[in-house]
């Protein structure tokens, strides 16, 4: 019956999309080579599942072993051995199940363990591109259900089709040589169960479907809703009737699906359970008729009526073994789909350290596009039915600046100027497509990663927190560090003494993305995690942007303080922040289209002069642009 089960199982995955999927080749090689480590537990895996499938044909042969001894008159001391044999290969099956458990598990588990390691690393490793193209649902689904259903081929896919075959091929080897005219007649039923079960199972194939989409719809509303952000725009606008009554709609459609599917689970057991009845009936019918006549005996007759018992699930889930293949393969597949992406980003194999000292930051007639669809994302990935297939254009066009040692220079613009894409370069977030970017005369291209790290800070506008504790998010910056060094960061960020009046201090939780500060607190808090790490160069996007003054004010002292004796480079500041810096550039149009200090720029009477004068003629305080 549980042979059965695993075959209805199989039912509910039979979409008609799997009988088209096309798979990559070399997929089972792969799979194979993916599998090696593990060669030995999955033949003593294999070797207790074809064992333990032969004691269970080899039982109801010695049930009736003793139904003959019985009724033959034979010796007691014979049906004493019969039956110790049988408690002898009981309490071996016993062993044999649970060390197919635990090899079982030791496979499929330490599969799962490579497979979502070698994934979660390889995403990590991908461009930024990457991620704002793809739904987060659908990754994290990859590492998931995929995942899971690949661990599933060699563990439940592969024992139940060797334990089913096995015990398929031995029962009726066994029926045969009992009586060969009873297995024949069992046989006959097998199409009256397996026909419909067929039908029922492309019905269920479609309402699991269904199911798992409606759930996929209230998984990305909940996560969607029940984020601070979400949360906070359906109570400004009151709609929390409308979500609920969104999401009930979904749930009650799930919740008549489950009962549908509920009851086509029970009616192919109920069926089953029929058919085997029916098949016994016939068996002891028959076989009684044939042991009176004395053509069959007595035991042979219970013997066949056993195995019986044991051959209709076998058969049902033998018969949907290429569906449970070909999901398993596919799950593969879909996880190889995402380690075959490239990363665009990839470390020199002649890589060398960024050479020590202050650091001076050139753009050297610079440009850059972003990377076409296909290069950096799927479309299953993006829920979509093809890529993107629409050419990027040019956002750099020959940028050539300095950044010396040690000083500051704003980049200032309109938006969409290239001012994100400029700074996002020198960590090497992106690689340029033309010119380059050097760090000492070193192109970043040519640099270590772990030195380019070292070597780089950013605060961005959104100053992103982990849900987790401030000592966490601060160690970010420099794992390992100790308490003293983290309350010193905090102290020249100025935000110590906030941190200092909360009951739990370094292990308090900062919430979901550190929406448990003000836009002005976790920013300091971003700003002591970079003055832990200490770099040579901070990179500054947007950081005050969005903050009252009170913040501003508290968030400008401590930019002073990361700024110190570091090479900067500061992307839209505020209007006092950019009159401090050594240099202003001007980019507009992905090109340099002014530069030099801000009482130069405002006399030039260009374009910086422009934007001065359109933003900052009645609010000096506002940002220099968008």
């Amino acid at each position: 019956m549980g042979a059965g089960m695993r075959g209805m199982r199989g039912f509910h995955q039979s979409d008609r999309s799997l009988a088209d999927t096309k798979l990559s080749k070399g997929m089972l090689r792969r799979i194979m080579r993916f599998a090696r480590p593990y060669r030995r537990d999955i033949i003593v895996f294999l070797v207790t599942v074809v064992a333990s499938a032969t004691i269970a044909v080899a039982t109801p042969v010695l049930a009736g072993d003793v139904i003959n001894v019985i009724t033959g008159g034979g010796p007691a001391d014979a049906v004493w051995r019969i039956a110790g044999l049988i408690a002898v290969l009981a309490i071996l099956d016993a062993g044999l199940q649970l060390a197919n458990r635990w090899f079982s598990a030791k496979v499929g588990e330490g599969l799962i363990y490579a497979l979502r390691r070698q994934v979660f690393g390889h995403v990590q490793s991908m461009p930024l591109a990457f991620f704002s193209r793809t739904q987060t649902g659908a990754l994290v689904s990859r590492l998931n259900n995929d995942v899971m259903g690949a661990q599933r081929a060699f563990t439940s896919t592969l024992s139940g089709v060797v334990a089913n075959a096995i015990a398929v091929v031995l029962t009726l080897g066994v029926m045969v040589t009992q009586s060969w005219q009873i297995t024949l007649l069992s046989l006959v039923l097998v199409p009256v169960f397996l026909v419909p079960a067929k039908l029922v199972g492309r019905r269920l194939a479609a309402l699991t479907k269904e199911s798992f989409e409606l759930n996929a719809g209230m998984n990305a509303q909940m996560t969607e809703r029940f984020g601070v952000a979400g949360a906070l725009l359906v109570k400004l606008f009151g709609r929390p009737e409308l979500e609920t009554e969104r999401f009930a709609e979904r749930a009650d459609r799930v919740r008549s699906i489950g009962i549908t599917t509920a009851m086509y689970g029970r009616t192919f057991i109920v069926a089953l359970t029929l058919v085997a009845g029916l098949a016994q009936a016939v068996t002891y019918g028959l076989g009684g008729w044939l042991a009176l006549n004395d053509s069959l005996s007595a035991g042979t007759v219970v013997t066949l009526a056993l195995l019986l018992t044991r051959l209709y699930g076998p058969l049902t889930a033998l018969s949907n073994v290429r569906v449970d293949v070909m999901s398993a393969l596919v799950s593969f597949q879909r996880v190889f789909e995402v380690l075959d992406l490239e990363p665009l980003i990839r470390e020199s194999p002649t890589a060398k350290a960024i050479p020590e000292g202050p650091a001076t930051i050139a753009f050297d007639d610079v440009e850059f596009t972003y990377p076409r669809a296909e290069d950096v994302s799927l479309a299953s990935l993006e829920d979509v039915v093809r890529l993107d297939t629409t050419e990027n254009s040019p956002v750099l066009r020959g940028v050539d600046f300095t950044v010396r040692a040690g000083t500051t220079v704003a980049l200032v613009g309109p938006s969409g100027a290239g001012k994100t894409t400029t700074s996002m370069l020198v960590p090497r977030i992106y690689d340029v497509t033309g010119g380059a970017v050097r760090i000492n005369g070193l192109d970043v291209r040519e640099a270590t990663e772990q030195s380019l790290k070292d070597t780089i800070g950013v605060v961005t506008q959104d100053a992103h927190m982990f849900h987790e504790s401030i000592r966490a998010n601060l160690e970010y910056g420099r794992p390992g560090a100790d308490d003293a060094q983290l309350w010193d960061a905090l102290d020249r960020a100025y935000v110590g003494d906030v941190v200092r009046r909360l009951p739990d201090g370094l292990d308090t939780i900062v919430g979901e993305r550190g929406y448990r500060f003000s836009g002005g607190e976790k920013q300091r808090l971003a700003i002591a995690r970079l003055l832990l790490k200490s770099p040579r160069v901070v990179i500054l996007d947007e950081a005050t942007a969005h903050l009252d003054s009170e913040s501003e004010a508290a968030v400008q002292r401590a930019l002073a303080e990361a700024l110190s004796g570091r090479t900067a480079l500061i992307i839209a500041h505020r209007l006092s922040t950019v009159r401090d810096a050594d240099e202003v550039v001007v980019l507009a149009e992905g090109r340099v289209a002014e530069r030099g200090t801000h009482t130069e720029l405002i006399a030039s009477g260009g374009l910086y002069a422009e934007l001065y004068r359109t933003q900052f003629r009645d609010h000096p305080d506002r940002p220099i642009a968008e």
